[in-house]
């Protein structure tokens, strides 16, 4: 886990190293343990290092290798490299250290464009050919590793965050209306390539770029999943579906163990994160360090979950963290969460992933988290109101129950300037569900979920908020294994019992029963979801801020009228309004763009 950054010049000029270097210095908190340049001509990359694999000097970025002939950063975990070492040793290639770095270069030498089949882990990775000059980008399958692009006239430079792009100078950073338009609908998320910035743009997941010395590319998305009966499930039971999950999910957290150091658990306390404490403790994981966060109570919302975090790590003898955070860390927290986004993100989960890292951060450097199981497996309120609902009429039925706001009503929050032409939103959710894979509105809406609204909200969040210390966080759920199976699992099973059904009944005889009868929870930051005193003051001098007044995003009487009553509205899922608008401001203002 790391972080890189770089420029491919194709317009005879030579890479710009000193902004190649301002770019690898922002990414600091992504790798404290080592920094790297290497430049050659129109090329110049950067990386800073988080060791996990191969502690050694043998392990370091960027990493040159003679016998292919190319030069590589990566970011993210290989979980298979002992496995391709070994098959590519076979073949004939040699190796000079045991990181998973070089496995992949050698994957590339020998497979091409098809070694990302090979691959399993989260990564995002950029391989210069020196001969050839081509230069190939590759992103994961669930987009867990982060890959941002500054494309200009005969340039291209890549970071793994936003802001690392902007410390290389030049970027466009006007708003982009599409964007917006998205970012209001979709809780903040902006499907790729798209970001809010109209000069960044981002690799989607799963997707492959192999861009030639004179600037031409070509791209292919290399893996989909479907969500649909394989013909050849037909005689499974619900408890052979829940015996196929469990299996997957061993695999998926056994495959996460990979490490030259220890590796703890995120624990909410919730049945997720609580079935991941158990199958490491079944696989005999020694010592295992778990960790929840807990925040006063405020608006007559819980702060915390510690009860039932507590009772997992009682049930599984784990060294148990309990990290109560008060009132007067929260405020400073906001800002400084704020700043680590890679792109804004609405939801007051991150302020606690960003507290709870940066104290986990202290102890450990790796950690394994429950995310995307609501996604993958049907946890969520809005999928039981899909059953049943034809396909063509799913978009309707979908943007009933998760778009934030009608686009008829779009012209009441945002400047006649900032509107988009055209319903993009709409667009885009119309072409996603008309896509072929997809048997029923369900799975349609699960399918689009997993792949766009998970990787650009959760999976961005834990990503942002962990690295902002250092801290690697892995997602058993979202092994891609795992995904393949749970989209063949019939929706039925996924809707049983309040959603995730086959999930809790595959836990049963795992987890406590408390744990998996509990009333679904959430990362609970009443103070966000509740605005009042500091808080509420913070994000009104952000919305009044002179850089808000000339940018003028949101109608001033919309502005006016949530400032003056703070908690009343709310999104279609219960995110606070006010909110929104005023995180996009702090995004802004935290990355000075006047």
């Amino acid at each position: 886990m790391c972080g890189l950054a770089g420029e491919i010049r194709f317009d005879g000029r030579a890479a710009d190293v000193e902004a190649v270097a301002r770019m690898t210095a922002c990414l600091v908190h992504r790798g404290p343990d080592g920094e790297g340049l290497w430049a050659d001509g129109p090329v110049a990359l950067g990386h800073r290092r988080l060791a996990i694999i191969d502690l050694s000097p043998s392990g370091a970025q960027p990493m040159r290798d003679d016998e292919t002939g190319s030069t590589i950063v990566f970011n993210g975990c290989i979980y298979n490299h002992h496995e391709l070492r070994a098959e590519l040793r076979g073949i004939g290639h040699t190796f000079r250290s045991t990181s998973d770095t070089e496995v992949i270069e050698k994957a590339w030498h020998q497979w091409g464009e098809r070694f990302v089949d090979h691959l399993l882990g989260m990564f995002a990775i950029v391989i210069r050919e020196h001969a050839s000059g081509r230069t190939v980008l590759a992103r994961d399958r669930l987009g867990i590793k982060p890959l941002y692009l500054d494309e200009r006239p005969g340039m291209l430079r890549f970071a793994s965050t936003v802001q690392a792009l902007l410390a290389g100078g030049g970027v466009d950073t006007a708003v982009d209306r599409d964007a917006l338009a998205a970012y209001m609908s979709f809780h903040a998320v902006v499907p790729a390539p798209r970001t809010i910035l109209a000069g960044v743009t981002k690799l989607p997941p799963a997707t492959l770029r192999v861009i030639e010395a004179d600037g031409t590319s070509r791209e292919q998305v290399y893996w989909r999943p479907a969500f649909e009966r394989d013909p050849a499930d037909a005689g499974m039971s619900g408890r052979d579906w829940e015996e196929a999950l469990r299996n997957a999910l061993r695999t998926a957290v056994r495959r996460r163990m990979v490490a030259d150091v220890p590796v703890g658990v995120l624990l909410s306390g919730g049945l997720d994160s609580s079935l991941v404490v158990a199958l490491l403790a079944e696989l005999g994981q020694p010592d295992l360090e778990t960790f929840s966060i807990g925040f006063e109570d405020s608006g007559g919302e819980s702060g915390d979950e510690f009860s039932y975090s507590t009772l997992i790590a009682r049930e599984f003898g784990t060294h148990h963290h309990r990290i109560p955070i008060g009132s007067e860390r929260l405020l400073p927290a906001v800002d400084a969460a704020v700043a680590a986004m890679s792109e804004p993100m609405v939801s007051h989960d991150c302020v606690a992933f960003f507290l709870l890292s940066e104290e986990v951060s202290r102890s450990i450097k790796v950690v394994q988290s429950g995310q995307g199981a609501d996604e993958v497996l049907g946890g969520y309120e809005w999928y039981p109101p899909l059953a049943g609902v034809p396909r063509d009429e799913a978009v309707d039925a979908y943007s009933a129950v998760f778009v934030d706001r009608p686009w008829s009503t779009m012209a009441s929050w945002l400047n006649p300037a900032w509107l988009a032409e055209t319903d993009v939103p709409r667009a885009f959710l119309d072409a996603a569900f008309a896509a072929p894979g997809a048997e029923t509105s369900v799975d349609a809406a699960l399918r689009i979920d997993t792949t766009v609204m998970l990787v650009d909200d959760p999976v961005k969040r834990v990503d942002s908020m962990t690295m902002a210390w250092g801290l690697e966080a892995r997602v058993p759920f979202l092994d891609h294994e795992l995904v393949e199976l749970a989209g063949r699992i019939p929706p039925r099973l996924k809707l049983a019992d309040g959603g995730k059904g086959v999930l809790k009944r595959a836990s049963r005889g795992l987890v406590p029963d408390a744990v998996i009868d509990r009333t679904k929870g959430h990362f609970p930051v009443p103070a966000i979801r509740q605005l009042e005193g500091p808080m509420l003051a913070r994000v009104r001098e952000a919305l009044l801020d002179p850089a808000a007044q000339r940018r003028d995003l949101f109608r001033r009487d919309t502005v006016a009228r949530l400032l003056a009553d703070p908690n009343t509205e709310r999104t279609t899922l219960d995110s606070n309004a006010l909110w929104q608008l005023g995180l996009l401001e702090l995004w802004l203002q935290a990355n000075d763009i006047r």
